[in-house]
Parts: structure tokens; C-alpha cells; sequence
């Protein structure tokens, strides 16, 4: 919970455009207070501080690692001391700094400088109008707006400029929302990582994505060649329109050109062919293969299955 709330919170100043909110940059602090106490009883047990956690992994497993400390102590009738303690992700233990045994040791004094801020309800007011969409917002109306899943949604939103990309490239072409969230999501930021690289430096534009999506939506590119164009286009920063042309990687759909290739493969392998026949269907898959391998993957593979489907069954 603690981590979720972290990721919100940084999530909502990155929207609002407050900062970037890197904890690793140190652009968001977090320390950790955390005590036991038994389960029904009202009063706090002894509170602990971790200082110097600098991702929300490491603050999941340093609160994760102080409760079972925590937990053994107590359990074997132990005391827990006040102290500051930090968390080694090497180890993933927490380890003492300083101890603190009285809240004088915190320093707590009064400001007499600092004046009463009187907030108004027409400030709060005028914040709240003026305020951008925020990530729960975007994650409903990405929901309703384009059938995605939750969780799609809230990938898409997490990084705003990932959710920008998105909106971006629906800007070109919109005629399949969760076709584009799914190349984006799999192979588009697949491919970022692998090149260490963030949404903003990434060669590909939100238009010439939208060309590739448009590309396989019309059937011109299987699943598996515009896998290797999208590939290019990271390399390159050329348009998928251009790749395909020039390496001739444009998918055969032409069902008469698939039917003849089918009917080479079955030559090539009668006795395949006699047991797909008498219905071992599971061959249909080997065959599928190899047509494809005879195409080199240029062949549409729905309407190699269909072909072969229709043959079998006359």
C-alpha cells in the first residue's frame, strides 16, 4: 500500500506538471516510520525511521524487511528500540544508524517566525478548476473511450508522456485504439528499454507508428513482419511504408499465390497430408509452418489456415 501510494502521489505531481518526481534523481524523498503493535490493541508500539530509500522497490522491501525484524523481536519478548536505521538493498535488511530513545533527540521546537497561512475555499476553488486531468481520470477515460483493460490503462498512464504517445499516434490513425495500446505496450517500449531509451528519445514518432498499425490493420504486414519493421524503424528512424518497400516485406494475401504454395507443401509431404486428412488436425499448425518457412514469413497466416482448412474438408 505504501508503495502504491508513493506511485500515485508521483504520478499526480508528474500530471500536474510540479516535477518530475524522480526518486532516484532525488526529485522525491521518502522516509519510512513504521512500529507493530498486537492485533486489537489501541496503543502504537515503538516507532522506528528509515532514512535513505531511493525507489519505491526498495521502500516496499525495506517496510516488508523491517516488519519481520520487527515481528521476531517482539515475538520472542523482546523490546524494540527508537532508532533511525537504513535499508541495504544488497542484503535487503534494514541496519541501525542512530538511536533515539526520547523525542528530544528529534529536535521538535516551535517556529515563532513562521505566520498562520489562511487557505480560502475560493483559492481551493480556483486550484481545483484549473487543475489538468489526472491519472485516475485518464485511466477511466482510456477505459471508456478505447475498451481497454485496467491494466492496460494504467500502464498507459503511469508514464503521462507513454499515454501522450498513445493519444498522439491515435491522432493518425484511430480505427483500432487496442491494437495500438498492444504494439505500444509490448514491442514499442520493448524495444525503448532494450535501447535504454525513454518515451521522449525515441525515434519512432506517434505518426509513424500509427502507419504501422495502419499497415497490419489492412493486413499489409503479419504480426511477425512488422515486428522486424518496427525493429528498422528504431534503427533507422525511417517510415514502415519506406521499409517495406525496400525489403520487400509486404505480406502475400493474394489467396490464389497461398493456394498454390499450400498445394507444394502438401506434395512435399504425403504422408503428413494423408493423416491431416483423415483428421489429425493438429497437423493443420506443421503445415501453417510451413508455408510460412516457404514464404518467408510474407504469407497472411489467417488465410493459410483457411485455405488448408477448406482443402481438408472437401
Amino acid at each position: 500500500m505504501a508503495r502504491e501510494f508513493l506511485e500515485t502521489l508521483r504520478n499526480i505531481l508528474r500530471y500536474a506538471g510540479v516535477s518530475k518526481a524522480d526518486m532516484e534523481k532525488g526529485q522525491l524523498r521518502c522516509d519510512i516510520n513504521l512500529s507493530l503493535r498486537p492485533k486489537g490493541s489501541k496503543e502504537l508500539g515503538t516507532k522506528v525511521e528509515i532514512k535513505n530509500v531511493n525507489s519505491f522497490r526498495f521502500v516496499q522491501k525495506a517496510i516488508e524487511s523491517e516488519i519481520e525484524r520487527q515481528k521476531k523481536i517482539l515475538s520472542s519478548g523482546g523490546k524494540i528500540i527508537q532508532e533511525t536505521r537504513t535499508f541495504d538493498p544488497s542484503t535487503g535488511l534494514t541496519h541501525p544508524m542512530r538511536t533515539k530513545e526520547e523525542a528530544e533527540d528529534y529536535r521538535y521546537f516551535p517556529d515563532p517566525d513562521l505566520l498562520p497561512l489562511v487557505i480560502s475555499k475560493d483559492w481551493i476553488e480556483q486550484i481545483k478548476n484549473s487543475m489538468p486531468e489526472l491519472p485516475h481520470q485518464r485511466i477511466e477515460r482510456f477505459i471508456k473511450a478505447y475498451a481497454l483493460t485496467p491494466y492496460e490503462a494504467k500502464v498507459l498512464t503511469d508514464i503521462k508522456e507513454l499515454g501522450d504517445f498513445f493519444e498522439a499516434s491515435l491522432k493518425f490513425y484511430d480505427k483500432d485504439p487496442k491494437l495500438t495500446s498492444n504494439w505500444i505496450l509490448n514491442d514499442f517500449l520493448g524495444l525503448l528499454r532494450e535501447n535504454n531509451l525513454s518515451v521522449d528519445q525515441s525515434p519512432v514518432s506517434p505518426e509513424k507508428l500509427a502507419q504501422l498499425v495502419k499497415l497490419i490493420k489492412e493486413g499489409v504486414l503479419s504480426s511477425k513482419l512488422a515486428k522486424e519493421v518496427l525493429a528498422e524503424m528504431f534503427a533507422t528512424g525511417e517510415d514502415p511504408q519506406t521499409i517495406v518497400e525496400k525489403k520487400g516485406l509486404k505480406q502475400i494475401s493474394d489467396e490464389s499465390a497461398i493456394m498454390e504454395i499450400v498445394q507444394q507443401v502438401f506434395n512435399a509431404y504425403p504422408n503428413e497430408y494423408q493423416r491431416l486428412k483423415s483428421g489429425e488436425s493438429k497437423l493443420i499448425g506443421f503445415f501453417v509452418g510451413q508455408v510460412m518457412k516457404a514464404t518467408k514469413g510474407k504469407a497472411n497466416p489467417q488465410l493459410v489456415n483457411k485455405l488448408i482448412s477448406e482443402v481438408i474438408s472437401k
